[in-house]
């Protein structure tokens, strides 16, 4: 089967391109930039091709021979649209590595579609959202009819990417969501904050608009959602006290020049740093009577995560592993996908009835 991995030359995009080539898989390297792209694709043996996403013509001829793509480029939330717009008029498997809500949500929205289409749409198949959609399908399982999940993540050791300090900059003004009683709601930076004893110990953490505020709704139907991301007490203070300025920095010039900045000066951890770097997930689920399920989780760094699960996800979609239609991890591979990538540690649940 043929298979496409587009924005092969961005930072996460080549790991996945690299992490293909070492299972001895031949994927089609694609981008927009032909040279980027065909000089990784000469290095790794690979076939390649060059092509935007703003001719829709083009892009559906250029996704007629294949079977499935794993989406790469972001911000996704400016570029998944017509990428799945095309898989799902050529009846193409669509997978992307997103952690953004809103494209989430549009994925959702197209499940009859895709269905029809005999398309799965897989959005979210890196360290966003794996890990944390099977840990909150675990605990679902654990603790049936749970109102209230919370879920958080720490990395020791790592740092961000370009491409993923570009599209938090792309979401804003908006920095914070939660989902209340079934719906999502927007809220303010570090709305809430707390001490997580995660298996690295104890660490503050403060909520983020993470894409489990969509998925896991979905996965478990759990109607209250929060998640935290791990940070220093004075980090979340002066999250707090940036709340004034999201406004001005939501406005698209200001946008485009942070981010015009960022890859001028950012890059990503190098590979001794994803080597060395760990992460650590927690989440507990409560039911309207007190009792709780509480569980952690251990993964490799999040890059080195996402290259590995997005190719072992793109494997079991082509094989026949998972139904059409928009799926998170957790239903499309089971709860315990997170647990079967290299590296993960093992997920324990435990139960505390009031």
């Amino acid at each position: 089967m043929s298979w496409l991995i587009y924005g092969a030359n961005g930072y996460t995009g080549e790991l996945c391109a690299r992490e293909a080539a070492r299972r001895g898989l031949t994927p089609v390297l694609a981008g927009r930039s032909a040279d980027a792209v065909r000089a990784l694709a000469e290095e790794l043996g690979l076939s390649h091709r060059s092509f935007g996403l703003d001719d829709e013509t083009g892009l559906r001829q250029e996704l007629a021979d294949v079977d499935a793509v794993l989406h790469c480029a972001g911000p996704f939330v400016r570029t998944s649209r017509p990428m799945v717009e095309a898989c799902l008029a050529t009846s193409t498997h669509y997978l992307d590595i997103t952690g953004e809500i809103a494209v989430f949500e549009a994925c959702a929205r197209l499940d009859p579609k895709a269905e029809a289409a005999g398309v799965a749409l897989l959005p979210g198949v890196g360290f966003d959202v794996v890990p944390s959609d099977c840990l909150a399908a675990r605990l679902a399982e654990s603790l049936p009819g749970a109102t209230h999940l919370e879920l958080a993540f720490h990395s020791e050791g790592g740092s961000m990417s370009r491409g993923t300090l570009k599209t938090m900059i792309e979401a804003l003004p908006y920095a914070g969501a939660i989902r209340e009683n079934g719906k999502i709601r927007p809220v303010p930076a570090a709305f809430d904050s707390k001490k997580i004893e995660f298996s690295c110990g104890p660490r503050w953490a403060m909520t983020i608009a993470w894409g489990d505020v969509s998925t896991a709704y979905r996965s478990t139907g759990i109607p209250n959602i929060r998640v935290y991301n791990g940070a220093p007490p004075a980090a979340i203070q002066r999250m707090k006290r940036m709340r004034p300025l999201l406004p001005v920095a939501g406005l698209k010039p200001v946008k485009r020049l942070l981010q015009w900045w960022i890859g001028r000066t950012v890059t990503g951890p190098d590979a001794t740093a994803r080597s060395r770097a760990r992460a650590f997930l927690w989440g507990e689920a409560r039911a309207e009577d007190g009792t709780t399920a509480t569980a952690t989780l251990e993964t490799p760094e999040g890059y080195a995560f996402t290259a590995v699960a997005a190719i072992e996800s793109v494997t079991r979609v082509l094989s026949g592993e998972t139904r059409a239609g928009c799926l998170t991890p957790s239903l499309a591979f089971g709860a315990g996908f997170a647990e079967s990538i290299e590296g993960v540690g093992e997920l324990a649940v435990t139960v505390d009835r009031r």
